[in-house]
């Protein structure tokens, strides 16, 4: 398995995850907001590259569950990350 893909496949499922979370509207860091719908496209641009590069580096199977597991870590994670730095909670769309 060739290094430099595996950190090139992981990089781009964190940066994918990161997008998507930008893009979202419960995004509680106010200067990632302005990403908007641009996040969420190049959110699932960097997921499609990542599981590609997973793919190639360990297999569809191995490949595809190394690819979820390291997205929804990074998912799971950046909200508690903005919890925790005390991101201020600025007006949302949906109301109240």
């Amino acid at each position: 398995m060739p290094t430099l893909l595996l950190i090139a496949a992981f990089a781009a499922a964190v940066l994918s995850a990161a997008a998507l979370y930008a893009g979202s509207r419960h995004c509680r860091w106010v200067s990632w907001r302005r990403l908007g719908r641009a996040g969420r496209w190049a959110g699932l641009l960097l997921a499609v590259v990542s599981l590609a590069l997973w793919i190639a580096a360990m297999g569809v199977g191995i490949g595809l569950c190394a690819m979820l597991g390291t997205w929804m870590l990074v998912m799971i994670v950046l909200p508690y990350l903005a919890g925790m730095r005390g991101a201020p909670d600025g007006p949302r769309e949906d109301g109240p």
